[in-house]
């Protein structure tokens, strides 16, 4: 059996929505040097809460490119709610699985989401429950 399902592989070769929105209406930023996967999250959202488009920059393994492939994939065009409920695991799900040791990648695709959100609604000021954006605390960057 291979290591990378042939999703990851086409997602880690082949990444979708990669770059940077210029106009963007919130970024987020996730990851640790120590870890190796810095995530850059951008999205563009119209007036009726809609992600219209969301680009991506990360520097970092396979794994890590391929989530944040699949993750752009994931938001783009549902509401900003919405994409504050992908989790994790709908990202592994869609590549059809990722290796154990690789799931922190995963982790950080929905954190990248989650912080563009946020900084979106801190531009916006949007009220939000603080309880939706919890501190990255990712055990592999100890």
């Amino acid at each position: 059996m291979a290591l990378y399902s042939d999703k990851v592989m086409d997602h880690f070769q082949n990444p979708r929505n990669v770059g940077k929105l210029d106009d963007a209406s919130g970024i987020g930023e996730v990851g640790n040097v120590k870890c190796g996967d810095i995530m850059r999250m951008y999205i563009k959202v119209d007036d009726n809460g809609i992600i219209t488009d969301c680009k991506f920059n990360t520097f970092g393994c396979g794994s890590a490119i391929a989530t944040s492939s699949m993750a752009t994939e994931l938001i783009k065009g549902k509401s900003v709610e919405e994409a504050l409920n992908l989790s994790n695991q709908a990202v592994v799900e869609a590549l059809d699985g990722l290796p154990a040791h690789k799931i922190h990648c995963s982790v950080l695709a929905e954190e990248a989401v989650r912080a563009a959100v946020k900084d979106y609604y801190d531009k916006n000021g949007i009220e939000y429950d603080p309880e939706d954006f919890p501190v990255h605390n990712c055990e592999h960057c100890e």
